[in-house]
C-alpha cells in the first residue's frame, strides 16, 4: 500500500488558505474544529481507490438522514441528528480535500455537492416540523417545510449569483462586491453580523438549536420547546429571505 503523506504537505495541498481565509468560503466549525479531524482522514482516504464524487454522495446521505433521525421520538433522534450532521460536515470538507489532492476536480462534483447542502438543511427542518406535530400532520409539519423552503430560497438566492455571473461572463464575486452600495443596508447588515442570529438557519447550528430544545422537551415533557424553536427558526428564516435578496441587488455581486 502507498505511505500516507506527510500531514503538512497534505495540509499544503488540501486546505489552501486562500479558502480557509475567505468570509464564505469556510464554516466555522470547520475552522475551529472539523479542518483538524478532516485532514487525518483524508491522509488515510488518498490511499485507496474512493473517488471524491463518492465521498460526496456519502455526504448527502448522512445530511438527509440527519432530518429523518428526527422522526425518532425524544433526544435519541435529536442527539443522532446532531451527530449525523457532523458527519455530513466532515464528509464536505474530506470530499474537496481528496478532490485535491488526487487532482480528480469535477463539475459533478460541485453540483452534488451544492445539491447536498440544499438537501441537507431542507431535510433536518422538515424533520423538525414532522418532530413538533408529535409523528402527525398539520400545522407545524407545514411550519418545517415552509422553513425548509426559506433556508432553500437563501441559499439559492446566493448561488443564482454565480449563474448571473456567468452567464454574463463575469468572474466570480469576491468577498469586496458582496458590500451593499447603501449606507442604510450596509449598517443593517453590520448590526445582523454583530448577533450572527442568521447562522442558526444553518444545518450545523439549526440541529444544536434542536438538541437544546429535546433536552428541554425531555426534562417538562411534551414537545413544546421543540415548536418554539421551530417558530423561531422560521421567524428568522423568512426574515432573512427578504434581508438577503435586498443585500444582494443592493450590492455591486451582479455588476
Amino acid at each position: 500500500m502507498v505511505a500516507a503523506p506527510v500531514l503538512e504537505e497534505l495540509r499544503e495541498v488540501c486546505q489552501p488558505r486562500a479558502k480557509l481565509a475567505s468570509r464564505n468560503g469556510e464554516h466555522w466549525a470547520g475552522r475551529l474544529y472539523m479542518r483538524r479531524i478532516s485532514l487525518r482522514l483524508t491522509r488515510q482516504l488518498v490511499r485507496t481507490p474512493v473517488t471524491p464524487d463518492q465521498l460526496t454522495w456519502t455526504m448527502v446521505v448522512c445530511g438527509v438522514a440527519s432530518g429523518a433521525a428526527l422522526m425518532i421520538p425524544g433526544p435519541t433522534g435529536a442527539v443522532l441528528a446532531v451527530l449525523l450532521m457532523q458527519l455530513f460536515l466532515l464528509f464536505d470538507c474530506v470530499d474537496g480535500e481528496v478532490a485535491r489532492w488526487k487532482g480528480q476536480n469535477s463539475a459533478t462534483g460541485i453540483y452534488v455537492d451544492r445539491l447536498g447542502a440544499y438537501l441537507a438543511d431542507a431535510a433536518l427542518l422538515a424533520g423538525a416540523g414532522f418532530r413538533a406535530a408529535e409523528s402527525g400532520l398539520g400545522g407545524w409539519l407545514s411550519l418545517g417545510i415552509a422553513t425548509a423552503l426559506g433556508v432553500v430560497l437563501l441559499k439559492a438566492s446566493t448561488d443564482l449569483v454565480d449563474v448571473a455571473r456567468a452567464r454574463r461572463g463575469l468572474a466570480v464575486a469576491d468577498d469586496e462586491s458582496t458590500r451593499p452600495r447603501s449606507q442604510g443596508v450596509a449598517t443593517v447588515r453590520r448590526v445582523a453580523a454583530a448577533f450572527r442570529i442568521h447562522r442558526v438557519t444553518n444545518g450545523i447550528e439549526a440541529s444544536l438549536v434542536l438538541l437544546a430544545a429535546a433536552v428541554a422537551d425531555l426534562a417538562v415533557g411534551g414537545v413544546e420547546a421543540t415548536r418554539w424553536a421551530l417558530a423561531g427558526l422560521a421567524a428568522i428564516t423568512w426574515l432573512m429571505v427578504p434581508a438577503h435578496l435586498l443585500s444582494i441587488l443592493s450590492s455591486s455581486r451582479l455588476r
